[in-house]
């Protein structure tokens, strides 16, 4: 079974745009565990235009499955965090400042002595580090050298070709999955995928531990509700 871990962003944007308390992001966290997600994955940015640093520090009070913190590692206010609030997993991610959303993974070989340094910070904390990786064997095999327990693979290019030709567009991923297998590492998926291309995806790739779902999950629970939501998704990472 993959584990689904929702990304509770989207909640906290639409908080954030009223201000207040509504919808409650804590009560949100709790009710995505208490509706069967197996863990809760949060993205706290500097301009905190979603997920606020306070919210972390809120949510982890109350998690009782797995809590997973995405983030760009070069800021040291993000390692302050992670290494203070000590999630079950910590993604690291290579976001510019002010991006709007993770748009590439990881050059592991450019940038392998830096992520072996800040891998073995988190690592220390004893949190498992998870890094963001396209689907390129290169790139795999850079990450297996940093020390990174699992890879995330940057799922959009799949999602963007999925409706054009599902077999080519999955192929460099199952390629890059294999390579990470063979390598010992961990493998988790996410960006675009949602109801219409989970379950071919977790298919081809059965040994995938997890995937982190936020912008679709949300927007499909607007018509279906939350609970009923997380459900569907489940269902297409069922055996």
């Amino acid at each position: 079974m993959t584990n689904l871990s929702v990304n509770i962003n989207k909640i906290a944007t639409l908080r954030n745009s009223r201000g207040g308390k509504n919808p409650d992001l804590v009560k949100a966290a709790i009710d995505v565990q208490r509706f069967g997600a197996d863990g809760v994955t949060v993205h706290p940015r500097p301009d905190e235009r979603h997920i606020r640093y306070q919210d972390v520090r809120d949510i982890k009070k109350i998690i009782t499955t797995e809590f997973n913190i995405e983030g760009n590692c070069t800021e040291d206010k993000f390692v302050q965090l992670v290494l203070e609030t000590k999630p079950d997993q910590v993604t690291i991610v290579p976001d510019a400042l002010g991006q709007l959303t993770s748009d590439h993974g990881w050059d592991t070989i450019k940038n392998q002595k830096y992520l072996q340094d800040i891998i073995k910070i988190f690592k220390y904390g004893g949190i498992r580090v998870s890094i963001f990786v396209d689907p390129d064997e290169k790139m795999v095999e850079g990450a297996a050298n940093t020390g990174t327990d699992r890879i995330e693979s940057y799922t959009e290019g799949f999602a963007r070709n999925h409706h054009q030709n599902k077999e080519e567009a999955v192929a460099p991923y199952i390629k890059a999955a294999i390579k990470a297998k063979e390598l010992g590492l961990g493998l988790n998926a996410g960006h675009d995928l949602d109801l219409q291309n989970l379950q071919f995806f977790r298919k081809q790739i059965p040994w995938l531990d997890e995937v982190s779902i936020g912008h679709a999950l949300i927007c499909d629970a607007i018509y279906l509700g939350l609970e009923n939501t997380i459900q569907l998704y489940k269902r297409q990472l069922a055996e």
